[in-house]
This record gives C-alpha cells, sequence and structure tokens, in this order.
C-alpha cells in the first residue's frame, strides 16, 4: 500500500445550494486524519489547501451552471497539485468541498498517466449519479455535473482540464450505491456506456460480490484507480452531515468493506472525500467516519 501520503483540501461550497462542505476539510483534519495516517505507518504531508473564491466575492454568472469559471479555476489548481504529487511518487488524498472537485482531481491523475500513455479507471462511491450537464440540471448546481464532465458531456471549462475527453474511458468507470438521479440525468447514465450498482443491486447481490466485479472493470487494461467517495454513499444514520443526504445507503461495515476491498486491490492512485457539511453534523461524527473509511481505503485491517 501506498508509504507516501500528500493530504490536499479544496475548501468549496460553489458547486451546491446549502452552505458549509467548505469547511469538509477542516473537519477531518480536526478528527485526526493525519496522527491516524502516520498510525498506520504512513508518510503524511499535508499541503494545505487549494486557493478558492467565496460565493460572497462574485455573481453566479449563467444560472444553468452557477459558479462555472470559479469552480473551473480551482479545479485547474487542483489538477496541477494532483499531477504534480503523482509526479513526485506520493498519493494524492484530496479533502473536499463539494463533488465538483472531481474534475480537478481526475484531471490531474489523467495528465500524469497520460505522459506515460496509459489510462485510469475509476470508482464513484455515491447516491447521486452527478451527470448532470447544464442542459439537464434542474438545479444548475455544478456538484451534480462533475462525472458527466469527466466523461466529456457539458461545459468546456470543465471538460477540457483533463486535455482528452473523455478523462476515463466509459469501460473503466464504476458507479456504486446510486439511490437518487434526475430523469434527464437517468438518460445519460443509461447512454453513457459507464457501469452502474444501485442500492437494489447491493440488497440483492451484497456488497462484496459488488465491488469484486466493480473493481474488476475499472481496473480492465488500466494503470491504477481513482476513488471518488461522496459520504452520501453512507446511510444518513451514520453519515448526517453531508451536503444531500438520501436514506437507503451504504452501512456502516459495507462501507467499510467497500473501501477495504479497494485497498485489498492495490490499484489505488488517487483517492478523494467530498461533501462533508459540519454545520449540520452532530458532534464531527460524519467526519470521524470519514476519517476511518480513509484509513479502510488506505490500508488498516481489523487484523
Amino acid at each position: 500500500m501506498p508509504e507516501k501520503i500528500r493530504i490536499i483540501g479544496v475548501p468549496m461550497d460553489l458547486g451546491q445550494s446549502r452552505r458549509g462542505v467548505d469547511m469538509g476539510p477542516s473537519a477531518l483534519r480536526v478528527a485526526g486524519l493525519q496522527a491516524r495516517l502516520k498510525q498506520l505507518g504512513r508518510q503524511v504531508e499535508d499541503s494545505g489547501n487549494v486557493p478558492v473564491r467565496q460565493p460572497e466575492e462574485q455573481h453566479y454568472g449563467d444560472k444553468s451552471a452557477k459558479y462555472l469559471e470559479e469552480i473551473s479555476e480551482a479545479c485547474k489548481g487542483l489538477a496541477e497539485a494532483v499531477k504534480k504529487t503523482l509526479d513526485e511518487d506520493l498519493v494524492p488524498l484530496v479533502l473536499g468541498g463539494d463533488h465538483s472537485i472531481a474534475v480537478g482531481t481526475t484531471a490531474g491523475a489523467v495528465a500524469h498517466f497520460q505522459k506515460k500513455s496509459k489510462r485510469i479507471g475509476m470508482i464513484w462511491l455515491d447516491a447521486h449519479g452527478d451527470m448532470n450537464t447544464p442542459e439537464s440540471s434542474p438545479s444548475g448546481n455544478v456538484h451534480g455535473m462533475p462525472l458527466a464532465s469527466i466523461m466529456g458531456y457539458g461545459p468546456p471549462e470543465l471538460t477540457d482540464l483533463g486535455g482528452i475527453k473523455p478523462m476515463v474511458e466509459p469501460h473503466n468507470v464504476v458507479l456504486v450505491g446510486i439511490r437518487d438521479l434526475d430523469s434527464k440525468e437517468r438518460k445519460l447514465v443509461k447512454d453513457s456506456g459507464v457501469h452502474v450498482f444501485t442500492m437494489r443491486d447491493v440488497d440483492e447481490r451484497g456488497m462484496r460480490e459488488v465491488m469484486a466485479e466493480a473493481l474488476r472493470f475499472a481496473g480492465d487494461d488500466t494503470a491504477g484507480i481513482t476513488v471518488s467517495l461522496d459520504m452520501d454513499f453512507v446511510d444518513p444514520t451514520d453519515a448526517p452531515g453531508v451536503g444531500t443526504p438520501v436514506r437507503g445507503g451504504a452501512t456502516y461495515r459495507e462501507a467499510h468493506l467497500a473501501l477495504e476491498m479497494i485497498a485489498d486491490s492495490k490499484s489505488m492512485v488517487s483517492f478523494e472525500l467530498v461533501e462533508i457539511n459540519p454545520v449540520i453534523d452532530v458532534h464531527n461524527t460524519t467526519a470521524s467516519l470519514g476519517v476511518e473509511l480513509i484509513l479502510s481505503g488506505l490500508g488498516k485491517k481489523i487484523l
């Protein structure tokens, strides 16, 4: 498992209407992330936060993709930080912020492996598909668009960040835990060619079988897998402080098993955790769980 980890914070809530997820990186740090990683025997450095403009400083712009320019700017900075981290043989651990930051994380990882003429896979752990475009989005909130942008659908300010379209081949993209899709988004998810495991699949087949298949798809002829974990993947009973909670998510143990299996695969090249909202959390419960899941994803074992 990775020995050297660099923490990169992205305190951004421009991508959604409910304020507060910009404090997610601080909540994870307060929950003891760095110390816990060092207890695993990892070398850890915290590079601080990527600069992000505040919503109070400017108008949201086009209502079909609010704060698009500011989000693109932050994602460019994040992409540079992620690429630099991988170039220096460290594993980027990105702390969000809303899920629109995934465009930056993925673009940076893609740029690093593109130099070696290699592609990467992706596992997207989320209640939502995040595959809206400005044309299909009912809200205009960009945190519902990042995976579509990674797939090459949407505004060029985001789709062009990785230098290639799509940033990740659809057959190497796997969504797990999906249970809330917008009506127009559903068609794009079906037509895009990505693999989707809904919560019904988890109910019927179990997390172990679902993740085994997800890892096979994401790892098929790739140099590794980038993992994007939205904390609303977990049921709100265990993760109440999230940007957009949806009932019926992964249980505490299902979530840990998913991350433990990713660690066992030894294929993860970058890891991001997003959408923790301390404003609506209870005693930092969600951030504490987030730290636990990060540890499982980076190799912590029960025995």
